[in-house]
């Protein structure tokens, strides 16, 4: 094994890390609110990513491999994980914000996979804002519209 060699695993070890602490992030808010897809989800969709996405990018692989198609891969992927947690009852439809954040999670693996940190932590600043922030906002302001129906979280069901 040779020092580059060794210097390539670290820095991808370091940014599987770097990868895994900003799923863990997003995460977090989706485990304190309880929704699906928690802390352990999203750091290992984060760290998966990254992960496929940095092997891509090593030398000792051959030629033949393009990391454009690894990440289309990533994304078909996560897309199956996203809409597994889409659940349609009667006109409710829940979990579309859950999918969202496992996308996110995805991309923000991939931009530490190709070394972008700055924006992949600038990224989960905004993103965490978001989930934490809008919620209020949105319930304050648009539940009257009509696109929200109420569930009573101790019976699941549908209020008009």
């Amino acid at each position: 094994m040779t020092n580059t060699h060794l210097s390539g695993e670290l820095e991808l070890a370091f940014r599987v890390t770097v990868a895994l602490a900003l799923g863990l992030l997003i995460g977090a808010e989706r485990e304190f609110r309880g929704h699906p897809a928690g802390l352990r989800t999203m750091a290992l969709i984060s760290a998966g990513s990254c992960m496929f996405t940095g092997l891509g990018l090593i030398p000792d692989f051959p030629k033949t491999v393009d990391p454009t198609r690894i990440a289309a891969q990533i994304v078909t992927g996560v897309g199956f994980l996203g809409a597994g947690s889409i659940l349609r009852q009667g006109e409710l439809v829940r979990g579309l914000t859950t999918a969202a954040s496992i996308w996110v999670a995805a991309s923000l693996g991939m931009a530490v996979g190709f070394g972008y940190y700055g924006v992949a932590v600038y990224v989960t600043v905004i993103v965490v804002i978001i989930l934490v922030a809008l919620k209020p906002l949105e319930e304050r302001f648009f539940r009257s519209r009509g696109h929200r129906r109420e569930t009573d979280p101790q019976t699941d069901e549908i209020h008009p």
